[in-house]
């Protein structure tokens, strides 16, 4: 076996050694090294913009063959990739709608990530709908039915029972068991489905562009770029201030709502999707996700979904985002509230303000092809778009579909660029960590490390052999370990504590978390970058 075959997918039990394959790892040695030797070459690709589809171009581009660079104002999952609700989901809400290309695609993509790709990071979610008094019945025969859809999706994208059960009625008190937080009063009982929940969002686009690097991908974070052309861009380091001329034979803006502040032409309508963190206890009991339909509507639903370390994210909101696009989108007061209140409408105790720990706000990246519509309204179709000089800029979409919206890119870029490469990798392409469930579950490291970071889980927990704390939590009652936050230093490209705690950890979802973490990141920082 290959150095990079164990960690592009391989081993299965505890490994003697403590670091990874050096190909995959991201820090600060190697961008220097490969930041400073990038003015003398010509790649094949540039990718511009590290969120899951940038990265996910990169990653298709050089398991390609090609010679490929990917460059970041800021770092990896700075934008969108970071702020979703954390499901790799089905599609189901666009079925709804009639897009069933857009459904069968998102069902595809859900099972090659689930099977394939990131097992470790994907895993099974079970959702209870509650038939409330404020849910009519003919919504809830409605809403079975769209459920037995999103299955009949599911095995056309030919992902197996034994990954993705198959949905059915509940009964009152199987719905109280599943969500004891429930107002019992008038329940009819439930719906219960399921979907894919990914440990972090984040977290994903780290794998993928780690595996990107260990395919030779030079990725290059705190590199803005200020000026592109087909031919490559001007790109300014943003911890010197040094420019230089990247030169390439293809060009792909994967900037997301910031594409249209690169190449003319690109015409964008934001929207805003706002959720809310909360302690567990808050929601005491609860043992599955939930959806819980918004009244007046016949489709949109409040999601409520448990992450796994004592909190919970609710949401989302589906606001239009006018105005100039801000590097962090913050929530508004009245996307805050509206949660709130869809809370109340199912719940037998009250969510009031002080429960609420965390916000976060995203803007998706729509393309503004249908024109008055309102942003709920308008497709999640992605599009490739191509410019007079050849850069070709990748815009829409959703998460759950970054690999299929990559590979599209790069067919297009070779497609309007002339070159020869052969057809895309990615569907079979494990990322780092990656493993089968049997031998995921085979390791006896912690298990937060093995949802994580996949059979990479045992070098993380050798880097506390010489110091055992670092196998203690950061914060109390956050299990995020201190080997953690090493890891983001040495292998995962983190240059900085913002990186390590909003990023490669997702500690600063709540402030005071973020504080009593810093610290500890920042101790961390000098200590275990490789120099």
């Amino acid at each position: 076996m290959k150095a990079t075959d164990a960690f592009l997918g391989g081993r299965g039990g505890s490994s003697p050694h403590k670091e990874p394959a050096p190909r995959t790892s991201l820090n600060a040695a190697r961008r220097e090294r490969e930041l400073a030797a990038l003015p003398d070459e010509v790649v094949d690709v540039l990718v511009i913009g590290l969120g899951a589809t940038g990265a996910g171009a990169a990653l298709d581009a050089a398991s390609r063959g090609l010679s490929v660079a990917a460059i970041d104002a800021h770092d990896l999952a700075f934008g969108t990739s970071r702020w979703s609700s954390k499901l790799i989901h089905g599609g189901l809400r666009y079925l709804a709608a009639g897009q069933v290309d857009v459904a069968h695609e998102s069902a595809v993509e859900r099972g090659v990530l689930m099977r394939h790709t990131a097992p470790h990071l994907v895993r099974a979610l079970p959702f209870v709908t509650p038939l409330t008094p404020l849910v009519p019945r003919s919504r809830g025969i409605a809403t079975l039915a769209a459920y037995h859809a999103g299955d009949a999706l599911r095995l056309a994208a030919r992902t197996p029972r034994s990954v993705l059960p198959g949905p059915r009625h509940l009964s009152a008190v199987e719905t109280l068991r599943l969500a004891p937080v429930l107002r019992p009063y008038g329940l009819r009982g439930g719906l219960l489905s399921w979907d894919g929940q990914l440990a972090d969002d984040a977290r994903l686009v780290t794998a993928i562009a780690r595996t990107a690097a260990g395919h030779g991908v030079r990725v290059l974070t705190r590199c803005r770029a200020l000026s592109v052309a087909g031919d490559g861009a001007r790109v300014r380091d943003e911890l010197t201030g040094r420019e230089l001329t990247v030169r390439a034979r293809s060009v792909i803006n994967a900037t997301g709502v910031w594409a249209g502040g690169l190449v003319d032409g690109v015409r964008l309508r934001p929207s805003r999707g706002t959720h809310i963190v909360v302690r567990a206890e808050t929601l005491r009991g609860l043992t599955a996700g939930m959806q819980i339909a918004v009244p007046g509507t016949s489709s949109r639903f409040l999601l409520v979904m448990p992450q796994g370390d004592g909190r919970v994210y609710v949401g989302l909101t589906d606001e239009p985002a006018d105005g100039p696009i801000p590097d962090v989108p913050e929530p508004t007061d009245g996307e805050i509230g509206f949660l709130l209140d869809m809370l109340g409408s199912a719940l037998d105790v009250p969510v009031r303000r002080a429960d609420v720990i965390g916000a976060f706000a995203g803007l998706r990246p729509l393309l503004d092809a249908d024109h008055g519509k309102a942003t709920t309204d308008i497709s999640r179709r992605h599009a490739v778009l191509t410019s007079r000089d050849g850069v070709v800029t990748i815009v829409g979409g959703k998460l759950t579909t970054y690999r299929r919206m990559a590979q599209d890119a790069v067919d297009a870029a070779l497609r309007v660029r002339g070159l020869d490469a052969g057809p895309s990798r990615t569907a079979r392409l494990p990322l780092v960590g990656a493993a089968a469930r049997e031998r995921l579950d085979a390791l006896d490291d912690p298990r937060r490390l093995v949802q994580r970071y996949g059979v990479e889980a045992p070098l993380l927990t050798a880097l506390a052999e010489d110091d055992p704390a670092l196998l203690e939590p950061v914060v109390p009652g956050l299990p995020v370990l201190g080997v953690e936050l090493a890891w983001a230093v040495r292998h995962e490209g983190a240059l900085d504590a913002a990186d390590v705690l909003d990023r490669r950890t997702r500690i600063g979802l709540v402030a005071s978390d973020r504080e009593a973490a810093r610290p500890a990141a920042e101790a961390l920082l000098p200590r275990t970058a490789l120099r």
